[in-house]
């Protein structure tokens, strides 16, 4: 396993200057770049490169000089919005994403499942928890039946005819959100999608995160890592169903975190040793969004864990054995 880092961190960063920065951390391996969407494309110029072979080959070049290698091309956007236009620059987005990715050799790409409205005439999206007034259900039922398999279920044959695997990241406000959700959409569509597991999105939904990482399994072909602190005093007022702006830090049920500041090292373990049951082997992307650590404190503390839990391999064979 390898530790890498999710890009926008440093968006105000050249290219030069961010693979520096990265280069710095020692222990990283490798780098996780957006095309666009959130937090958008600061490092990469989709257009640019996308059915370009002599600029995708120096970029790669750039990216191999630095010692590093890309792990996953990142296009965070919702391909179900109900505008239709938002909707087509979502997918848009996503499939140009998955042919760079084929053509930069990446081979996986991370984004959102997306969320539908409630009905074609909507204009926003509608992100259904309860099934109860019966409506609820219903609206449900036609997001998944009518919006979400069927788009899903050709978005990921398309990706597959290129050799790249679709990495839904389960987040909440989207249709793919918990372990339940994953599951569904990927038996519905095929083994070519999985997820792009972030565990601060299941910490504060109150799920064990090693025991998710095992219950999806081989699913899983992208991490992130990425911590969440709850406030035991806001939960017990008000649960962990926060609305409040990430603003109003102080008055918020939970907050994203640095790896180590919401979690110990020891849950750390226990996260990456359910990774290694699952057997994942492959990177472990940082994305910092931490409003209380600046952007070095943050990684710096996040790398320092995470080079003593992944990092330190297993026997190739036990004496047990």
């Amino acid at each position: 396993m390898k530790i890498g880092v999710f890009t926008p961190v440093f968006g105000t960063l050249k290219l030069p200057e961010m693979l520096a920065k990265v280069r710095a951390l020692k222990h990283v391996e490798a780098i996780e770049l957006g095309t666009g969407g959130w937090p958008g494309s600061d490092h990469l110029e989709l257009d640019a490169l996308l059915d370009n072979k002599t600029r995708a080959a120096e970029y790669r070049k750039v990216i191999a000089d630095a010692g590093l290698t890309i792990s996953a091309l990142s296009c965070h956007a919702n391909p179900l919005h109900p505008v239709a236009a938002t909707a087509k620059a979502a997918d848009a987005l996503y499939r140009k994403t998955v042919r760079l990715a084929e053509q930069l050799e990446v081979p996986v790409v991370v984004t959102f499942s997306g969320c539908p409205g409630d009905s074609d005439a909507s204009t926003h999206p509608n992100w259904i928890t309860q099934p109860w007034p019966p409506e609820f259900l219903e609206v449900l039922e036609w997001q998944w039946d009518v919006k979400t398999i069927p788009y899903w279920r050709e978005a990921a044959h398309f990706a597959g005819e290129h050799g790249v695997k679709v990495a839904l990241e389960a987040h909440p406000a989207f249709i793919v959100y918990n372990v339940d959700t994953a599951l569904r959409l990927r038996q519905a569509v095929g083994a070519n999608l999985g997820v792009n597991f972030d565990p601060s999105h299941f910490f504060w939904q109150g799920v064990d995160v090693p025991t998710a990482i095992r219950a999806l399994g081989d699913s899983i072909f992208h991490v992130h890592a990425k911590d969440v602190a709850l406030d035991r005093q806001n939960v017990a007022v008000n649960g962990v169903i926060d609305t409040k702006t990430y603003q109003r830090m102080a008055e918020r049920s939970w907050l994203f975190r640095s790896v180590g500041w919401g979690h110990d090292e020891l849950e750390w373990k226990r996260i990456v040793s359910a990774l290694r049951l699952a057997g994942y082997d492959y990177v472990m992307s940082i994305e910092h969004e931490d409003a209380l650590a600046s952007v070095d404190e943050g990684l710096r503390a996040a790398v320092d864990i995470l080079s003593r839990v992944v990092l330190m391999e297993p026997p190739v064979k036990a004496w047990w054995t």
